[in-house]
């Protein structure tokens, strides 16, 4: 199962700096932990610098991630305790593409939240919980039969 963390990296900030990253170690840890046989994909490895990418690299970023995530990908997880374009963004793709999309984020009467997620859950906390109760499991399980998440 390929996943892809999508989540906040400017947000609304003015200044060209990024919010807190932290959020994506554990997200790939417990992704990891819960699914063996799960392959990651953190947009923000190997792109550190990105705030700073001329304008030609930036946009083939932007780009390229958006089609990961329409694409390449099985499941999307969306960290957004605020609002998000980027990734809002990357929620739609996967979302229209067919793919199953988990959000965490407070804003449960966002319309993107709300509209293109599978699963929304408030907190990084709760999705730590839904993967050890196996409410992630049987989403994905129910999703895509063919995927038996449990025996992985």
């Amino acid at each position: 199962m390929n996943f892809f963390i999508a989540g906040i990296m400017q947000g609304s900030l003015i200044d060209p700096k990024l919010h807190t990253q932290n959020y994506r170690t554990l997200l790939s840890q417990w992704i990891t932990d819960a699914f063996t046989e799960a392959k990651v994909y953190d947009p923000l490895t190997g792109h550190n610098d990105s705030i700073d990418y001329d304008d030609t690299t930036g946009k083939r970023t932007f780009y390229h991630h958006n089609h990961m995530c329409g694409h390449e990908i099985d499941i999307l997880i969306a960290f957004a305790p605020e609002a998000s374009m980027g990734t809002a963004i990357e929620m739609w793709e996967a979302y229209r593409n067919r793919k199953i999309v988990i959000t965490i984020s407070p804003m449960a009467h966002n319309w993107v939240v709300k509209f293109c997620s599978h699963m929304v859950l408030e907190s990084l906390e709760d999705f730590q919980a839904a993967l050890q109760n196996n409410s992630i499991q049987q989403l994905i399980s129910q999703h895509n039969p063919q995927i038996d998440p449990l025996a992985l």
